[in-house]
């Protein structure tokens, strides 16, 4: 195999290796595709797994005679496709169908009118990446394919169509959708009792709870469906819209409450705009990206470029929202120098402190932490990764409502005269602290 084959296969290595899993019925139309290794669906297999594939359409295009036993589908676990690596780095095989340590689904010499029907349920219980090899080089494929993963469940027999590790899910949003249910009434209660004391930003902040657990309502009927059909049913609509809005407003409320806008000060400065200006734009490429990611499967060429462009577009704004904190930190730090209150300044300071920090670490451990989870976690066990991220997020809401909650004796605003001096001396020890 070429070294441009090989770098193809390392660069599906990298594919499969990342936390993806996808248990709808699919439609994939390769056009003209010269590629050597294009990765299609994968899913978690119990033993009761099986797999249904139609092929229509399949022609290929080549300069020479070739054999069409050189190009067809096949079955890998991570494993074994790292071993195969090093199979075809050794020399010891030169094309990837020819190793022993995938399952071959089938092979184009196969084919019966451009077409083919394939019923496969020799699995044992782990999670499969149905993949497509062309080992002939200059060969142009094209065809359409349909693909039904699912196991059988053992006490109904019914069809499961959601990966082994992804079948709780449905229960689990929905779970996640009553306490948020509950959590918006209690925030609604709070700001209609202190609504004295109550600032825009709390309202913001009810909408911005609301549409979570709209956007969760929407991820359990959407997996459901899958669950139960293999298709969404239009559910997956309402999901990306919630989400396209959860998202945008998650992160202006960070940089609003990270200005002070509404409780400090009823006014945005031009860079605190101009961050809003950077974020929610890029919220929107991050939502088009993945709508992309979700609808088309890896299969498509510019699939991982897409999931890139993802990653950095989510750093950019994870990036971007910090300013606005370590701008307020820095404005109070002066203040407490100069206008002489000293001791109210160092409470507000010591709140975005705290908020920044827990900013901080909510981002790296939705970002990296449960990135690291979805990708060591055994494939059975996968919904703990997504229910990780979840919490962590309740957390951080819960978290934001506690601290800057309506109510007029909040510590960090109002302090006895009393501990005026000690929040005086505590300021100047407070010097020191750096970011």
């Amino acid at each position: 195999m070429s070294a441009m084959a090989i770098g193809a296969v390392w660069a599906v290595a990298v594919i499969l290796l990342a936390p993806f899993c996808v248990g709808e019925i699919r439609v994939s139309e390769i056009r003209l595709d010269a590629r050597s290794i294009i990765p299609f669906d994968e899913f978690g297999f119990t033993h009761r797994g099986h797999l249904e594939m139609t092929v229509r359409g399949a022609s290929y295009k080549a300069v020479k005679e070739i054999d069409p036993s050189h190009m067809g589908f096949f079955l890998s676990t991570r494993e074994a496709w790292i071993h195969v690596l090093h199979e075809l780095q050794r020399g010891e095989i030169h094309c990837v169908l020819d190793s022993k340590l995938i399952k071959p689904v089938f092979t184009f010499n196969k084919l019966q009118n451009n077409a083919a029907n394939i019923s496969y349920n020799d699995f044992e219980a782990n999670q499969y990446t149905l993949v497509f090899a062309n080992c002939i080089p200059e060969t142009l494929v094209s065809m359409d394919v349909r693909t039904v993963m699912y196991n059988i469940e053992g006490g109904t027999g019914a069809k499961d169509y959601l990966s082994a590790g992804e079948t709780v899910l449905p229960r689990l949003y929905f779970c996640l959708f009553l306490i948020y249910l509950v959590l918006s009434g209690i925030w609604i209660y709070v700001v209609v009792k202190h609504r004295a004391t109550a600032y825009q930003i709390h309202v913001f902040m009810i909408a911005l709870v609301c549409l979570k657990a709209l956007n969760l309502i929407c991820e359990a009927e959407d997996k459901s469906y899958i669950k139960r059909t293999g298709t969404a049913h239009g559910w997956d609509v309402l999901f990306y819209i919630f989400s396209f809005l959860k998202g945008i407003m998650l992160f202006t409320l960070i940089v609003l409450i990270g200005t002070g806008w509404s409780f400090l000060k009823p006014y945005l400065q031009g860079k605190e705009k101009k961050v809003l200006m950077v974020v929610i734009p890029l919220q929107v490429i991050a939502n088009i990206a993945t709508v992309v990611i979700d609808e088309t499967g890896p299969y498509a060429k510019d699939w991982l470029a897409w999931k890139q462009m993802l990653l950095l577009v989510d750093v950019i704004c994870c990036c971007a929202v910090l300013f606005p904190i370590v701008w307020s930190i820095k404005n109070l730090r002066e203040a407490a120098h100069t206008d002489g209150k000293a001791a109210v300044n160092l409470m507000k300071l010591t709140l975005f402190r705290q908020y920044y920090i827990v900013v901080v670490g909510y981002i790296y451990f939705t970002r990296v932490v449960v990135y690291a989870l979805a990708t060591i976690t055994a494939y059975q066990y996968a919904w703990t990764s997504i229910l990780a991220g979840e919490l962590a997020t309740l957390g951080f809401y819960v978290f934001t409502g506690y601290k800057f909650q309506p109510i007029r004796h909040n510590p960090y605003f109002v302090i006895d005269e009393d501990e005026e001096e000690a929040a005086a001396q505590a300021l100047k020890m407070d010097d020191d602290f750096e970011l």
